[in-house]
């Protein structure tokens, strides 16, 4: 049995899941302002976790700081521990570059380079060290049926991925993300610029990404989190800071949650 049938297991009480990735007392500041307060949750490998919560939660300086995208922003500040297989990757010695290698990150509304199809992969894949043609050819078309892509471009890998629909441009991310073969994937509301159609197609590949990689996904659409997810977090802001509120499989979260606030804004009377 795979790795991934065994954590999936975890939901009929089988098996313990396994952690890929971990925050401990994670807070994140800009400047003087808190934006997230003591952010302990773990994310298990070959699972979907969903970062729910209203606006102004920290969810989005969350998602951030666990490939230190948040060091771009020059008033950030954060402490904590993230752990990526039990390593800090907060410490002073970690290198970036290959950390967002390990750790892909999808953004909002789809961000394909001015270029080709084809080119918004190889750079990437150059950029990182593969330069032989034969292998990147290899990779574009393994990326680009990974994300249902590759039947619709096969026959226009040079036409520019900015001529391309909003969700083929949101899957073309994907696909770039995945060359790289992350361990992790992150995901900042992925569907929000998409119509449901376009949607729905992203939903479809999140499910079935989480065989092969860890994803954590924010999305404000309650139901496609339930949709997605093996597993949900509910964030809530206190004071005008991100905490923690609730985690846990999916399924419990939202049909027998713990706290006031998770019950209330699952069913929509808050938030």
């Amino acid at each position: 049995m795979s790795t991934a049938q065994i954590i999936r297991r975890e939901k009929s009480g089988c098996c313990i899941p396994v952690t890929k990735l971990e925050t401990r007392r994670l807070s994140v500041r800009y400047g003087s302002r808190t934006v997230l307060r003591d952010v302990s949750l773990p994310m298990h490998k070959c699972c979907t976790t969903a970062i729910i919560g209203p606006s102004g939660c920290g969810k989005s300086s969350f998602l951030m700081a666990l490939n230190r995208l948040v060091d771009l922003i020059p008033s950030a500040s954060v402490t904590g521990q993230v752990l990526l297989d039990g390593e800090d990757i907060l410490n002073d010695g970690i290198d970036v570059t290959v950390l967002r290698r390990r750790i892909g990150m999808i953004f909002q509304k789809p961000n394909p380079f001015p270029l080709s199809i084809e080119r918004n992969l190889t750079l990437a894949l150059e950029h990182h060290g593969v330069r032989d043609r034969t292998r990147q050819a290899e990779i574009v078309e393994a990326s680009l049926r990974a994300v249902g892509l590759w039947q619709e471009v096969k026959d226009k890998l040079r036409a520019s991925g900015l001529a391309l629909s909003g969700g083929q441009q949101q899957r073309l991310c994907i696909a770039r993300a995945i060359a790289l073969q992350p361990e992790v994937l992150l995901m900042d509301e992925p569907c929000s610029a998409l119509d449901p159609r376009a949607s729905a197609q992203v939903e479809e590949l999140i499910r079935a990404l989480a065989r092969r990689f860890t994803v954590v996904v924010v999305t404000h659409n309650l139901q496609q989190a339930r949709r997605v997810s093996d597993y949900a977090a509910l964030f809530w802001s206190c004071d005008g800071r991100g905490e923690l509120v609730e985690a846990g499989p999916t399924e419990v979260l939202f049909g027998a949650p713990q706290h006031a606030e998770t019950r209330a804004y699952v069913q929509g009377t808050i938030g």
